[in-house]
């Protein structure tokens, strides 16, 4: 792809959980349409590993950022690192997530709640608080958040990252009401399974080849960094779907 193809050339992209998964595989994707990534993750040595892949396929360097998002201050910090580095933010790709096990309701330690409730659920919020005034100065701001089936079906052993995701669901649907009149877009995609670690954690048993890549998303995730209006977020975009209507 050429310079004058990359439809991204020139945006600035912040990616959470891009050390791995779909996280990672967005990463990828939208340094490859040109934009300069800033990639957030807790290990370092992941995000290394990504910047070594970005550099030798000549995409522009990323800027790494190894962050635990359940510290939740840094993500303030982060945002002012931003505006004085770029003074804008085109595309936040939110795919950080944390599953915590499956147990009972009623079996859920108050430690392992509380820590993917920051992880899932305040962080999703102090990302948007932080980064909203950051994508108000793109001419078109898109803010991308990851959700799965889990966040409208009521499952057993669900109910602790099932709450978490139905809540940032929630919030993403009223923050995008509320920013309407501007020209920051924000929208939801349910990856459906997929190859990641997480799935393996919830499934152990199954078939990972049977399962679509991560790396399978990442176009997905760039035309809808780079479309002109993605309305309002009334249900999540399912990538099944998205990939059905390509391939027809």
């Amino acid at each position: 792809m050429s310079e004058d193809q990359k439809p991204l050339a020139g945006r600035i992209a912040l990616v959470t959980g891009a050390t791995r998964g779909i996280g990672r595989a967005s990463a990828v994707a939208l340094a490859h349409a040109g934009a300069h990534v800033i990639a957030v993750g807790r290990t370092q040595g992941a995000l290394e590993e990504l910047d070594d892949e970005l550099i030798a396929a000549g995409c522009h360097p990323p800027t790494l950022v190894p962050m635990d998002l359940k510290e939740a201050d840094g993500i303030d910090v982060l945002g002012h690192e931003i505006f004085q580095r770029h003074k804008r933010l085109d595309v936040l790709v939110h795919a950080a997530g944390m599953l915590g096990g499956l147990w009972p309701v009623a079996h859920v330690a108050p430690r392992i709640w509380d820590q993917v409730m920051a992880t899932n659920l305040t962080a999703a919020y102090r990302l948007i608080r932080s980064l909203e005034p950051l994508l108000r100065q793109s001419e078109a701001g898109r803010a991308i958040f990851l959700t799965p089936g889990a966040a409208t079906q009521a499952q057993a052993f669900w109910g602790l990252y099932s709450t978490t995701k139905a809540a940032v669901e929630m919030m993403v649907k009223c923050w995008a009401d509320e920013i309407e009149h501007t020209a920051v877009r924000a929208v939801l995609v349910n990856p459906g399974p997929m190859r990641t670690r997480m799935r393996a954690e919830a499934f152990p048993g199954e078939d990972a080849d049977a399962l679509p890549d991560p790396a399978e998303i990442g176009p997905m995730i760039v035309e809808l960094a780079a479309a002109s209006d993605l309305g309002l977020p009334m249900a999540s975009l399912r990538f099944s779907e998205w990939k059905a209507a390509r391939a027809a």
